[in-house]
């Protein structure tokens, strides 16, 4: 049987917390504070929209999110300032770990997806820059249904995408809300653990598999 993996992007493939070194410039030793604030305001106005039926870009989400916390914090960013950080977020690193899980596990014969809530265009461009776009079969993107994790009709539409069965298919993510997601929408979820201090969200759903990184995970799954 063939297994089907699909990899959320930001905050498993890609480290969104790249974008401190550009924020380091502009409100100093507040950076990480502002990076990890802008993160949680960009997941919860994708979640908000979703529930309301409101679509628009994930770009949008990012861009209302960074007003939010500039104002939040008190820290005036001019247009062009803006403009930078948002354009930071179509250039964010890899996790050093994807690039050598990646290829390993398309050779043992999985098949990958990348399988996200940014546009297909924006993930394949980031993807193509972090150097490992070409591990996949292929970008799933919530933006063809128009909606955002977790709803489950986007695991709905990653099945029908890639043509996999449920028992066939694992979400792998760093991201707690999306691996629960899955699961509740039939679906296997790897949970990628690298920070030993992170929380599950205590939830009667569970992950199937719990990794500190993606070589972990290809570890695991070929054993």
């Amino acid at each position: 049987m063939a297994i089907t993996l699909g990899f959320d992007v930001y905050g498993t493939l890609i480290d969104t917390a790249g974008v401190k070194i550009a924020l380091e410039k502009i409100v100093g030793d507040r950076a990480e504070m502002f990076s990890d604030l802008w993160r949680q305001k960009q997941l919860e106005y994708s979640f908000r929209r979703g529930l309301m039926q409101n679509y628009c870009k994930f770009s949008i989400c990012t861009k209302e999110a960074l007003a939010y916390v500039s104002q939040a914090l008190g820290v005036v960013i001019d247009p062009q300032e803006q403009e930078a950080l948002l354009a930071e977020y179509r250039k964010l690193p890899a996790f050093a770990d994807a690039a050598e899980a990646l290829p390993q596990l398309r050779s043992a014969g999985f098949h990958l997806y990348a399988f996200s809530n940014g546009p297909k265009e924006d993930v394949q461009a980031l993807l193509e820059h972090a150097e490992i776009a070409s591990n996949f079969d292929d970008v799933i993107s919530t933006d063809e249904i128009k909606s955002f994790k977790p709803n489950p009709a986007v695991y709905a539409h990653f099945l029908r995408r890639s043509g996999a069965a449920t028992n066939e298919a694992w979400l792998i993510s760093g991201n707690p809300f999306d691996v629960i997601g899955a699961i509740s929408a039939g679906m296997r979820g790897a949970w990628v653990k690298r920070d030993a201090n992170a929380v599950f969200d205590p939830w009667e759903i569970g992950p199937t598999l719990t990794v500190a990184s993606l070589v972990e995970l290809g570890n695991v799954l070929q054993s």
